[in-house]
């Protein structure tokens, strides 16, 4: 030791032995404290990260500081579920894994089935070095909607109009459980975005034109996630336990207004028309603890979102401070550069510096991985933006609990399409119709529809939606697409519905496309006619549509049947469609848009078990020519406006 001034409290240069002393009892009692409770990292063999006690920065920052470069990377790609082998998940460390729409372990797959194949691709990833679990994610945009069987519910652009935030949070736990039921924690929902253009082929995908009314239908991912306890901390990513999914707010920003609705493209906006329009549903996503982002194919004022580190990083990340994870949509770095792919390595230098931390790479993941590590390797992108996606990972995982429940829960496998969603979906479905016209001027309101019939004891039913599950569901049913028919999944038509409504002793005739020879030759035995008539299922670019007109043989059937019987004519759509041309031959007209599996909730309105409340989510125009028109437009000359619907009450007349 250094000598110390006898005549002096200052010490030069020294630490007196007391304080030593002092600072090792301090040291051992932190150290004890830290492993008392549960064995600490005596118990965990050292690795505090898997000590559930540890505070979560701890946790996090422990199994960072172990990770090497490879591992690294490995968690920030996401990879298809058919990719996915024991031997890839351990030997890349992969740290997600995905199935894209329609993909599935098998046609037809049961839960248990699910289960057993996220468990198996679990195992190959807990088998790595420090045993990270993997995070399993599916698109559930309404529903479970690429498993079979499941609860489909009506698309977005229809619980907007339910105008029922208490409802849609109800309907993200219904969802949340049938997601857990398969094994998956994780789901790449909602989609908030303000769709400004009825073009875009994903508008059903929106829940309105609105703003104010995304906004209040972000309640959905406190209905995924969970509610945060009051004490909680808002904004930061919350999954309440294991019966609660991983939400993804989606996607991230402006894709709802791109130029004409061109799926993909290009959204001209100013700084204020994006922060007025655009972005505040984020504000309450990020509020609620979203766990997730999804960035948007699309490109703002010229710069794809996938490569804009001033909007994902600056803003998203540093001003809005969101703490989760942002993921990058399919294949979304591929769409950097033009053709798709063509340079792979200045894809991945502009998606992963503007700040993306997960990459969806479904089948090029070593080509990911290897430029990823090559472009660290050199100095192009810094350790300091792997180390931001990678804690960002690990947060989400550590609050989800997915170290300590890596595995799926085989006991919820009965909540798939239980009987207590297909009746909460019912309800949607019910809330969600909106009622355009009910009667010609001077004439009685058609709806409610009697359901008894008296003049000739039948009622005909005509349309090509009238008996077709998958036109019913749309887009993103079984299938990324969707598909048309009864064999796609478990449901009921609006046919089965109507069929089972009406009193016994009036027949229903069914006819899919009558001609004018049919409807002359038996239009005296109908008492009235239910015209269901719509889209084709689409889904993304497939959807997108200049003209927007009702699809052959929709309008023929309308002109056949409304000519000669009172109608209601029923529009299955993902948006509003052309319909003035029709007004005056119809009776009644209801937009019924994507209702999903519960054909019944249509036929509960129909014939007045309950009244019609829905309200228009977005603006019905007249023309195409007026679009883009929403409301607040200076020049606002819709057919039905922003807001509306008429109402009908219950009635018990038959």
């Amino acid at each position: 030791m250094v000598a110390v001034k006898s005549h002096s409290r200052t010490w030069a240069g020294v630490v007196p032995p007391l304080v030593l002393w002092c600072c090792a009892c301090i040291v051992a009692a932190a150290a004890m404290a830290a492993d008392a409770g549960g064995g600490g990292e005596h118990r965990y063999g050292g690795a505090r990260y898997k000590d559930p006690k540890q505070p979560l920065n701890t946790r996090i920052n422990d199994l960072l500081r172990r990770m090497t470069l490879a591992e690294k990377i490995g968690q920030m790609s996401q990879i298809e579920r058919e990719n996915a082998t024991a031997n890839v998940m351990r030997d890349y460390f992969i740290g997600s894994v995905l199935s894209g729409g329609g993909s599935v372990p098998s046609p037809n797959a049961a839960p248990a089935e699910w289960v057993q194949m996220v468990n198996e691709i679990q195992r190959g990833a807990l088998s790595s070095r420090l045993g990270i679990p993997m995070l399993y994610g599916i698109d559930a945009v309404h529903g479970h909607n690429n498993v079979y069987k499941a609860t489909i519910f009506p698309h977005n652009i229809g619980l907007g109009c339910t105008r029922d935030p208490e409802l849609v949070q109800k309907i993200g736990a219904a969802v949340a459980l049938e997601v857990r039921a398969t094994g998956i924690p994780y789901v790449f929902a909602p989609c908030i975005a303000v769709c400004r253009d009825p073009r875009w082929g994903r508008c059903y995908e929106s829940f309105s034109e609105d703003h104010k009314l995304v906004q209040q239908m972000t309640s959905i991912i406190s209905g995924f996630q969970g509610e945060i306890p009051a004490n909680g901390r808002l904004g930061a990513p919350f999954v309440s336990g294991q019966r609660n999914v991983a939400a993804c707010a989606k996607h991230y920003v402006g894709d709802g207004g791109t130029t004409n609705g061109i799926n993909e493209n290009n959204t001209v906006a100013t700084f204020h028309e994006l922060l007025s329009i655009h972005m505040p549903p984020y504000y309450n996503a990020i509020i609620r603890g979203v766990s997730t982002i999804m960035v948007s194919f699309s490109s703002l004022n010229g710069v794809k979102m996938h490569a804009n580190r001033p909007f994902v990083t600056d803003f998203l990340k540093t001003k809005l401070r969101f703490r989760g994870f942002v993921i990058s949509d399919y294949e979304g770095i591929d769409r950097l550069t033009n053709p798709q792919h063509e340079d792979y390595v200045l894809s991945v230098k502009l998606g992963i510096l503007a700040g993306i931390d997960m990459v969806m790479i479904p089948y090029r993941y070593t080509e990911f991985i290897d430029d990823l590590t090559l472009l660290v390797n050199n100095g192009t992108i810094p350790m300091s933006r792997i180390d931001d996606a990678v804690r960002r990972i690990l947060r989400v995982k550590f609050t989800m609990g997915l170290f300590e429940h890596p595995y799926a829960d085989d006991t919820l496998t009965t909540e798939l399409g239980k009987q207590e969603h297909r009746d909460l979906a019912r309800e949607a479905v019910r809330k969600s119709l909106v009622l355009l016209k009910n009667g010609k001027p001077g004439e009685n309101p058609l709806l409610p529809l009697p359901k008894k019939a008296t003049t000739g004891n039948s009622i005909l039913v005509a349309g090509s939606h009238a008996d077709d599950l998958g036109s019913q569901c749309g887009g993103w049913t079984i299938t990324w697409q969707g598909l048309t028919g009864n064999n796609l999944t478990a449901g009921t038509t609006i046919l089965d519905g109507i069929e089972h409504t009406v009193f016994p002793g009036t027949d229903v005739v069914y006819s899919e496309n009558p001609d004018v020879s049919f409807i002359q030759q038996n239009k005296a035995k109908f008492d009235y006619a239910i015209v269901v008539v719509g889209e084709p299922p689409y889904a993304e670019t497939f959807g997108d549509n200049l003209n927007l007109t009702i699809p052959a043989p929709g309008p023929a059937i309308v002109g056949n049947v409304c000519g000669s019987i009172k109608c209601v004519v029923v529009l299955i759509s993902g948006r509003p469609l052309v319909v003035e041309p029709y007004m005056e031959t119809i009776d009644a007209l209801v937009a019924a848009w994507l209702p999903g599996t519960e054909g019944m909730g249509v036929a509960d309105v129909l014939f007045g078990d309950y009244g019609f409340t829905g309200k228009l989510s977005r603006t019905w125009f007249r023309s195409v020519d007026q679009l883009p028109m929403n409301v607040g437009d200076a020049h606002y000359d819709p057919l039905f406006p922003f807001g509306f619907g008429l109402e009908t009450q219950p009635s018990s007349a038959a």
